[in-house]
């Protein structure tokens, strides 16, 4: 990773923050309605992992805190933002909302809202690639509660079985919703637990993007030669509650302020400043263009587009209103 990626990367980690940032303020005015999940204080861990990536060229899949996996793919911050809005310039029409973003073109095949719910479906893609004979690789991004769904054990064992080219991806931020992870699962260390699929995997510190991209790089290396899966878990902190809805009332205010002193951000700030490729001033000015961007082009956007029309609700059902489909008969 040379100087010009780390910057760029320094950018795009602090543009996910203010986005994520200004869509907490959204809700809160009432213009994003439904569930919202942030991601801020993990934005190393994607960053880095599809840093390591081919963009537009592997496939990636996520739950529902989504936002920003889709835009480091290549999804217009301004159609993410808009679907949040649920207007019709929406990445999904604005049919689908925070927990459903999508963008087939540049291989972000979604956020989905069933905990679990990914990882049938990156086994079953990268399936399909090694059918088809192509280079490809999913990867797919997991919280550390989910690994206790049945699908996460089905899934890594035909993964392994079959030797698909998928990365697993957990980002462990220590809470399922508001449980302590030692409190719910008895295995702690994540990337333990799938050695009884004899998954190769790794622990990595999922605030250092350095770090994490080093790590993904080897894990992405290892899943494109032909190896089969990988797990890497990457141990990392979201700032906000599980969601809009989360009062965030059962962290304590040490634990906090011990992980907010290893912000990815600011750790990667100060290791440019430290090595004289960065001022304090050129971050300010950084972060400003940033505000300036998300304001001016992002939300301007959003709240400019028009609602979906009334009479198109249907139009991108998977089925129609058939009376036989739901037992009517006719």
């Amino acid at each position: 990773m040379n100087l010009a990626d780390k910057k760029r990367l320094l950018r795009e980690m602090l543009f996910a923050r203010r986005f994520e940032e200004r869509c907490y303020e959204a809700y809160v005015e009432r213009k994003i309605g439904g569930f919202l999940h942030l991601y801020s204080g993990e934005e190393a861990c994607a960053h880095g992992v599809l840093e390591a990536s081919k963009k537009g060229h592997d496939y990636v899949i996520t739950s529902y805190r989504d936002h920003v996996h889709a835009i480091k793919c290549g999804a217009d911050p301004k159609k993410v933002m808009a679907e949040l809005y649920a207007k019709e310039t929406g990445s999904s029409k604005g049919r689908g909302g925070s927990m459903h973003i999508f963008d087939v073109e540049h291989r972000f095949m979604g956020g989905y809202a069933l905990v679990g719910g990914p990882f049938p479906l990156a086994a079953g893609m990268a399936k399909a690639i090694k059918m088809k004979g192509g280079d490809e690789i999913v990867i797919c991004f997991l919280g550390d509660a989910a690994n206790n769904q049945g699908t996460f054990h089905e899934s890594l064992n035909m993964a392994k079985l079959w030797d698909l080219p998928v990365l697993y991806v957990c980002e462990n931020n220590l809470y399922g919703i508001g449980t302590r992870i030692d409190r719910s699962t008895a295995v702690i260390d994540q990337y333990k637990r799938v050695s009884g699929y004899n998954i190769p995997s790794a622990q990595e510190d999922g605030q250092d993007i350095e770090k994490v991209f080093k790590a993904a790089k080897k894990a992405i290396n290892h899943v494109r030669s032909g190896k089969g899966p990988y797990f890497l878990e990457l141990m990392t902190y979201r700032y906000r509650g599980h969601s809009m809805s989360d009062s965030n009332a059962y962290r304590s205010k040490s634990e906090e302020r011990m992980w907010s002193n290893r912000d990815p951000i600011i750790m990667l700030r100060d290791r440019l400043i430290e090595a004289g490729e960065l001022t304090g001033e050129d971050y300010k000015a950084m972060d400003t263009e940033v505000l300036d961007e998300i304001e001016d082009e992002v939300i301007a956007f959003a709240e400019s587009s028009p609602e979906p029309r009334v009479d198109e609700l249907e139009k991108y059902t998977l089925a129609e209103n058939d009376p036989w489909v739901y037992g009517g008969g006719r």
